[in-house]
């Protein structure tokens, strides 16, 4: 009768070790997925333009400037500072986020918000579509947040909803 219960205790205490391995593991998930914050997610959807890896026709006119989607060459983005529009398109194609900015005084803190959500820029994880990319574009007011078809104006880096919408969009560009 031993030999049973001590199979029976021993199988109680793996259990009971699988049972907290998942509960750690789950509290420790930031992921939103199944949108449990309750609310419609951040930035405004915009229209469709594609996602050829071509250069834009003549005629062509993107919907917002800077662009959320559209017509670009895949060059990969290498550094932050200012990027070219191919960079920025296919960066959102791929899944990062852009924090597009006019401020010098603002980047210390886009870069903690940056950091928070992605780590620090890495041309590696940007490729991969899980980067947070600091854009500096002089004379844009406030910060533009960007992902792929997805557009957010704040007045500065201190608003809520710039952490929010890195939070929700990293990772999800035109094939996701």
């Amino acid at each position: 009768m031993a030999k049973p219960l001590r199979y029976a205790l021993a199988a109680v205490v793996a259990l009971g070790a699988v049972v907290g391995l998942l509960l750690f593991v789950q509290s420790r998930d930031r992921s939103t997925f199944g949108g449990d914050s309750g609310g419609p997610p951040p930035g405004r959807l915009l229209p469709d333009q594609g996602n050829e890896h071509r250069r834009p026709p003549p005629a062509f006119r993107f919907v917002t400037d800077p662009p959320a989607s559209g017509p670009h060459l895949p060059v990969p983005v290498r550094r932050e500072g200012s990027l070219t529009r191919d960079e920025l398109l296919h960066a959102l194609e791929t899944g990062d986020v852009v924090f597009v900015y006019g401020s010098r005084a603002l980047e210390p803190a886009l870069r903690a918000v940056q950091e928070d959500v992605a780590g620090p820029f890495d041309p590696a994880v940007a490729a991969a579509g899980q980067a947070v990319i600091l854009d500096y574009r002089p004379h844009t007011a406030g910060v533009v947040a960007l992902a792929w078809r997805r557009l957010l104006r704040v007045r500065g880096p201190d608003d809520p909803q710039l952490h929010a919408f890195a939070d929700a969009w990293l990772g999800k560009g035109a094939s996701r």
